[in-house]
């Protein structure tokens, strides 16, 4: 207990200062639309076995997975401040699985210091307020990864001859479940085709359960057979599982349902969640050899089923579902410019430079400083650092090297790969670990996180922006690299037309007019380009500097107040 005190106390510290801040915080640009998304996943829960449908779609957002939207949307019930406090705690217990991995490979004391220097990066502590996927994703494979070594640092069971029973057993319903689900949409079109072969006067079994086949409303009887199946499907593979389990006695085996729980729901967060089992198998077969397959195998079986389970969209089409989520999020259309380093490219024509330049100027100084010798005494401690080496060319280089080489499409600074940072402040750690007398131990641990903790406050709400000294800051990057691109400043343009608006005033709002909204007074009368409707006048003009809206909306306005850090223009608000 005492070895986690000092784990404990950093979180709970960082705990009472999130939610002593929390209401400073604004929303991001998508989190509405993530809002929707999860209220029709989980209507679909409804539907599905009523209905027999689930009516969402690649423009509902069905590629992405949303299970972690949907949990937060049952617990905050809508409440902005009561998801921005799920979403950071969501990040704390990421930094639990940071430090308690970060203990495999580095003493105690280089453990916090490298956990310390990770959650004081303002770009993480930021994006965990109000980031509804990224950091949400970074924790859950950081969660995905330390359940699953975990897993398997146990010794694995010797396999017996009665094993042979077991997995046949698994085999047989492995093949009847999974078919089942799998084949869903065909099932679907049988029974599309037979109830239209009965109609038109062929004997099938269609035609003699239903009388009045022929007379009757074709939709009718597809419904009512689709939805007859789905039940005597769910019914069979709850007996058939719980069959499997107790007659194998896999069940006093247990110990990787946790784990594979947790992986099913960050794969049915995000497309990449697999990446997480691939690294765990990695894991698994470098330490165990073939003794860990049939732990692996039952642990991937219920992180697969975890993942169907939670995410509606797969449930008509499971295999060809989940393939079109797969090409849909390495593709993705996004339409907007990315602006990097005073230029604009589409989001799949970024240089080859835009991934590293990125990483060296939105981490603090010290970060690569570390990392970089961190990685010279890892290569001279090769015997003992090796499983470092490779968990961080498996985790971060190859990935790095694969968004590169294959120009995956990148857009608002590099959020969609934060879950690849974490083996970056391990490396971290094996230079802090190299100073053996504790108190310049601590002083190290001391300098490193302070141009952290001292920007983040600069800089707050606002410490996604952050840019370090080797660009000169958010002062450097203004007109060169993306500052505030989740409008996240609206919150506090709202609180200040608040309180200078007389009553009744009209206001035009530029952008996500959405984030606006949510925190404007009930009598403002608000307009954007999202209605058709317009006013004669404005009193007052909103408007992001992001794709220089501020310059384009009303440009010969007086700009009467202006949201800033540093010499960094966030939004205007502006009087015509």
């Amino acid at each position: 207990m005492k070895k986690h005190l000092p784990i404990s106390i950093i979180l709970a510290v960082s705990l009472l200062i999130g939610i002593l801040t929390l209401g400073d915080y604004g929303d991001s640009w998508d989190d509405l639309s993530l809002r929707k998304y999860a209220a029709k996943s989980l209507e679909a829960y409804g539907t599905w076995f009523t209905r027999g449908e689930a009516q969402i779609t690649t423009k509902d957002l069905g590629s992405y997975g949303p299970s972690y939207v949907m949990a937060v949307a049952l617990i905050s019930q809508d409440n902005p401040d009561i998801r921005h406090l799920l979403y950071f705690a969501t990040f704390l217990a990421g930094v639990w699985a940071f430090y308690m991995l970060s203990l495999r490979w580095l003493s105690q004391p280089a453990a916090l210091g490298a956990t310390l220097l990770y959650l004081t990066q303002p770009l993480l502590w930021g994006h965990a307020f109000f980031n509804p996927k990224d950091t949400p994703f970074l924790s859950f494979f950081l969660l995905s990864i330390h359940f699953g070594f975990k897993l398997f640092d146990k010794e694995p069971q010797p396999i017996q001859n009665t094993d042979r029973k077991a997995a046949l057993l698994a085999a047989l319903w492995l093949v009847s479940v999974f078919s089942l689900f799998l084949l869903t949409d065909t099932f679907h079109s049988a029974i599309v085709n037979m109830v239209h072969a009965a109609q038109a006067g062929e004997t099938n079994i269609i035609s003699l359960a239903a009388s009045d086949i022929q007379t009757a409303a074709p939709e009718i009887y597809i419904q009512k057979y689709f939805i007859l199946f789905l039940r005597a499907r769910a019914a069979f593979f709850l007996l058939s599982s719980f069959y499997f389990l107790f007659s194998t006695r896999i069940i006093r085996h247990s110990s990787f349902i946790i784990p594979a729980l947790i992986l099913g729901f960050t794969s049915s967060l995000r497309i990449l969640g697999p990446f997480a089992g691939l690294i765990v198998a990695y894991y698994a077969l470098r330490t165990k050899g073939r003794q860990a397959l049939p732990a692996l195998t039952a642990y991937a079986i219920v992180a697969v089923i975890t993942m169907y389970l939670t995410w509606p969209y797969l449930w008509p089409d499971p295999l060809g579902n989940f393939i079109d989520s797969l090409k849909t999020m390495s593709l993705y259309p996004w339409t907007g410019h990315v602006l990097f380093n005073g230029s604009e490219y589409t989001s799949t024509s970024l240089p080859y430079t835009y991934l590293p330049m990125l990483f060296g100027i939105q981490l603090t100084e010290p970060v690569w400083v570390l990392t970089l010798f961190g990685v010279v005494v890892a290569g001279f401690s090769l015997r003992e650092k090796r499983n470092l080496i490779e968990l961080t060319v498996l985790w971060f280089i190859l990935p790095v090297a694969g968004f590169i080489i294959l120009r995956s499409a990148l857009y608002d600074n590099f959020r969609q790969v934060l879950f690849i940072l974490p083996p970056i402040f391990w490396m971290a750690g094996v230079a802090i670990e190299k100073i053996k007398r504790p108190v310049l131990q601590f002083a190290l641990i001391a300098i490193i996180i302070l141009p952290g903790i001292v920007d983040g406050i600069r800089l707050h709400p606002y410490e996604y922006i952050y840019y370090n000294r080797f660009i000169g800051g958010v002062d450097g990057a203004q007109g060169r690299f993306e500052l505030d691109y989740w409008g996240a400043s609206y919150r506090e343009a709202a609180e200040y037309v608040n309180s200078i608006a007389p009553a009744n005033a009209v206001v035009w709002i530029e952008g996500p007019s959405h984030l606006f909204e949510l925190y404007a007074r009930e009598d403002l009368k608000l307009f954007s380009d999202h209605e058709i409707e317009r006013a004669d006048h404005y009193d007052f003009v909103i408007a992001l500097v992001r794709n220089n809206m501020d310059q384009r909306s009303y440009p010969d306005a007086e700009i009467i107040h202006r949201i800033v850090r540093g010499n960094a223009v966030l939004t205007v608000i502006k009087k015509p």
